[in-house]
Parts: structure tokens; C-alpha cells; sequence
């Protein structure tokens, strides 16, 4: 009768293990789905501070493949495609539209880990407008 109490209390505990591994391995994968979403805001909010740094210049042509100190917007748009990349892998992909004078940044990553699926998508997007109205007169 003994053992069999024993065998009771070892397949409980058992269960109660694997349940409390399930939990910690759900906690990983959030966890890194919440990290990936914050690296995408950091991207996003730095290109945002570049473009309002350099608001004369269009924003909103294709990356160039390579860096080019010389041109602030060329070195900028060439920063926030690698940061991207580096953060998302390669099938991250980033946008910047602007449309009267309100930007808006979009990033999408790859969050299959989280979603347990091959093709899931997250997205992150800011929209602000990075200048100022000019003050009517009536």
C-alpha cells in the first residue's frame, strides 16, 4: 500500500513538473515577441529623430545598398535598413511614407517563434508629423 501511495505522489509531482516547464517555455517565447516589438519601436523612433534632424531632405526614396557619410539621408536610410535586418533577419522589411507632412515608419518582422505558425507577421508602425505648421495670419 505504501508504494503504491509513493507511485501517487511521484506521478503527481510528475505532472506538476511538466506543467511548470510548459509555462516557462511559453514565458521564453513571449518574451522574445515583446523584445523583437521594443527593437522595432527603438528602429522606428530613431529614424524619427533623423528625419526630424534633417527635415529638408526626402526620406521616402528607396534605401541605397551602401553607407555614404557625405549625404545624411543616404547614410541614414542605409542605417535604418541595416538595423532592420540585423534586428529581423533578412525577410524584415522597413517603409517610410509621407503623406502632408506626417511620416509614417513601418516595420514587419517575422514573429514565427511566438505565434507557433511558419508565416506569422508582426508589424510595428509610428506615424508623426515631423514638422511644425507654419502659423496662419488671418
Amino acid at each position: 500500500m505504501t508504494l503504491i501511495e509513493v507511485l501517487v505522489a511521484l506521478l503527481i509531482l510528475t505532472v506538476g513538473l511538466l506543467g511548470a516547464a510548459a509555462v516557462q517555455l511559453n514565458a521564453l517565447k513571449y518574451t522574445d515577441s515583446s523584445r523583437m516589438t521594443s527593437q522595432a519601436s527603438f528602429i522606428a523612433y530613431d529614424m524619427m529623430d533623423r528625419i526630424r534632424a534633417n527635415s529638408g531632405a526626402d526620406y521616402t526614396v528607396t534605401p541605397p545598398t551602401s553607407g555614404n557619410l557625405s549625404v545624411a539621408r543616404d547614410q541614414d536610410l542605409y542605417d535604418f535598413t541595416t538595423n532592420i535586418i540585423n534586428f529581423g533577419g533578412p525577410t524584415a522589411t522597413g517603409s517610410i511614407t509621407l503623406n502632408q507632412r506626417v511620416y509614417t515608419i513601418t516595420i514587419n518582422w517575422s514573429d514565427a517563434r511566438a505565434a507557433n505558425t511558419a508565416n506569422a507577421q508582426r508589424s510595428f508602425v509610428l506615424t508623426s508629423r515631423a514638422a511644425v505648421d507654419p502659423v496662419a495670419t488671418p
